[in-house]
């Protein structure tokens, strides 16, 4: 198994997951903070993987495979341990939903256009839905009780979570939307055996 640091980061996303899992399951404010922190941590190591990836020139086929399993594997389980737990509002469970089925859906293009050797490239757009996403569950993560024993009271940490998971929902479905059309597009090209643009290797990730 490799063990350079991208690679090694991205497992520790990985291995973040049940931690996280279980400090949800406590219930209890100082649980709620430390989940913030778990999950703000490895959501960072989603940026310097792939920073430190880009900067030494670091290509894996492991690292390409498992970096996007891992992302996905956090916001799933924090979106899910949220909801089993009550942590999510009727109307915050709407655009979870969204998050959820776009991870699937992009999931499905890119195994897709692998088999075609076409990358996907990640849109500036996807990045700032990352961005808000991650903050968003991050905040949700800690909620009241969090702030509470934070003395952090006045602020509206719940709420302001709830609209930031919204933001990225809406940022979600454009993103959606664009990669949809690009798989589209090469589904018909592939269909109809012609090629439906230049090939391209999909970015450096670890």
């Amino acid at each position: 198994m490799p063990t350079d640091l991208p690679n090694l980061l991205t497992l520790s996303r990985i291995a973040a997951v049940p931690l996280l899992v279980a400090l949800v399951a406590l219930r209890t404010p100082w649980g709620d903070v430390a989940a913030c922190i778990v999950f703000s941590a490895a959501a960072i190591t989603d940026y310097y993987d792939g920073k430190i990836a880009r900067e030494r020139q670091i290509v894996s086929g492991f690292g390409r495979m498992l970096d996007p399993i891992a992302d996905k594997l956090l916001v799933g389980a924090a979106l899910m341990v949220m909801a089993g737990n009550g942590r999510l509002t009727d109307w915050t469970l709407y655009p979870a939903i969204v998050i959820l089925l776009r991870e699937i859906l992009v999931s499905g293009l890119r195994e897709y256009l692998a088999g075609l050797q076409i990358g996907l490239p990640v849109s500036r757009l996807a990045k700032w839905k990352t961005g808000f996403q991650m903050g968003a569950l991050g905040t949700l993560l800690a909620g009241d009780s969090a702030a509470s024993v934070l003395h952090l009271s006045v602020l509206p940490v719940s709420l302001i979570g709830e609209a930031m998971l919204w933001v990225a929902a809406a940022l979600t479905l454009m993103t959606g939307r664009t990669y949809l059309v690009a798989g589209l597009h090469h589904a018909e090209a592939d269909s109809a055996g012609r090629p439906a643009g230049p090939r391209r290797e999909p970015a450096v990730r670890p």
